[in-house]
């Protein structure tokens, strides 16, 4: 049933660190760009940010460039996301996805066919 599954989230105070880790038991990995997005009430799912297949090519939303930092294991079949400097309007459930297409490096929500169950991150004073 659940193949990805993320971990890391909890309440923490305007300022603080989080770390997320997905782990990808559902079959292929090293060869499919993984990515982070984040869903706030009555909004819709948005992109956070992308690793591809290699690692060597890195995306992120503007509004956590600078505070996030996305990277990858592929011996361990995990991709992390480190946040720095949170904000109140970080507040949001975190998902990780596989992307759909082999070697392929997007942004969108669409080109992502794998999704894990998310991780509720609340950033609050």
């Amino acid at each position: 049933q659940v193949q990805l599954v993320e971990s890391g989230g909890g309440l923490v105070q305007p300022g603080d660190s989080l770390r997320l880790s997905c782990a990808d038991s559902g079959g292929p990995f090293d060869n499919y760009a993984m990515g982070w997005f984040r869903q706030a009430p009555g909004k819709d799912r948005a992109f956070v940010a992308v690793i591809s297949w290699s690692g060597r090519s890195i995306y992120y939303a503007d509004s956590v460039k600078g505070r996030f930092t996305i990277s990858r294991d592929n011996a361990k079949n995990t991709v992390y996301l480190q946040m720095n400097s949170l904000k109140p309007e970080d507040t949001a459930v975190y998902y990780c996805a596989r992307h759909i297409r082999y070697r392929r490096t997007t942004s969108s929500s669409g080109d992502f066919g794998s999704w894990g169950q998310g991780t509720q991150v609340t950033v609050s004073s």
